[in-house]
């Protein structure tokens, strides 16, 4: 009876022995679920969202899913599924539009960083395709790294890096490729 105490002490000992060890190899994910920083505060699933300005809808947003982590440094609200944003004039014709497969939204910078299938259409009806595209709301600038396309009635053009207006006015492709039409008055020598 003394040696079955003597090895079930063993035993538990070594068993206690082994969990801890592996604790503490995993206390740093156990320290990263812990942080309420990297946990969403909100999880909303199948979102369309309005936003108006004196009763006149400016934006519509649509996703299949929307987390929000309003205790990150900075806060921001993820669409991991994908977004699609609307921006409509004062008789709700669409002027613009994006969709991205994934997107971020730093609401205290009003920046957003859209990646994987980035389609972007202005009031002129260019579309811009890339795989990142960040759009900084404030300044009412978009940017991106990646290959860029912008095509329209009398442009295609494209390039890797991109720097422009939000309505694609000012564009400036860093290694620009592709051809640019444009009208020529045969009067003038």
């Amino acid at each position: 009876m003394k040696l079955n105490l003597i090895k079930s002490i063993a035993i538990l000992t070594t068993g206690i022995a082994v969990l801890l060890s592996s604790c503490k190899s995993d206390m740093k994910k156990v320290n990263e679920l812990a942080d309420m920083h990297n946990q969403p505060s909100i999880v909303i699933e199948n979102v369309e969202t309005l936003a108006s300005d004196s009763t006149i809808i400016i934006y519509k947003m649509n996703t299949p899913k929307l987390i929000m982590y309003s205790e990150a440094d900075p806060p921001y609200f993820e669409y991991p599924l994908g977004v699609h944003i609307e921006k409509y004039d004062t008789k709700m014709r669409i002027t613009a539009s994006i969709k991205s497969d994934y997107a971020k939204f730093f609401s205290k910078e009003k920046r957003w960083e859209a990646r994987n299938n980035v389609v972007a259409v202005n009031q002129n009806g260019d579309t811009l395709k890339t795989e990142q595209l960040i759009w900084d709301q404030e300044k009412g600038k978009i940017y991106s790294d990646q290959f860029v396309r912008i095509t329209g009635k009398d442009l295609n053009i494209a390039g890797v890096g991109l720097e422009a207006n939000q309505d694609f006015s000012n564009s400036k492709i860093k290694k620009p490729t592709g051809s640019l039409y444009i009208e020529v008055d045969e009067q003038v020598q």
